[in-house]
């Protein structure tokens, strides 16, 4: 699979995406961040989404971007459990693991999916 990885952000996911994927069996947590909105998903080693939350979801929310990604993963644990999913791996994108990501991450963490 040759992808055009010209930008940093797509080496950045490309590299990230490698290690995860490498003889892992286990679902995978991506994470998509834009300036408004954030939005994360469980998707299985075939490509089909498991579990899904966004921050579009979420009617009238009131507090920072760092309250509404904890929101969302929360959100996104409690989807999981449901679904039965107890263990993920996290793929993070090009995205950093601070601030939104973090949060979410934690929050996930915190409903009861291990990493």
């Amino acid at each position: 699979m040759i992808q055009n990885i010209s930008t940093p952000k797509a080496k950045r996911q490309h590299r990230v995406r490698a290690k995860l994927l490498a003889g892992n069996t286990l679902p995978r947590l991506t994470v998509l961040r834009s300036n408004q909105h954030i939005s994360a998903q469980i998707i299985d080693k075939t490509g089909k989404v498991l579990a899904i939350a966004s921050s579009k979801s979420l009617k009238k929310f009131k507090g920072t971007k760092l309250d509404q990604a904890s929101e969302v993963g929360t959100i996104l644990g409690k989807n999981a459990i449901t679904n039965k999913i107890e263990a993920i791996v996290f793929d993070r994108g090009g995205y950093r693991f601070h601030g939104r990501v973090k949060a979410l991450a934690e929050a996930v963490r915190q409903s009861g999916i291990k990493f």
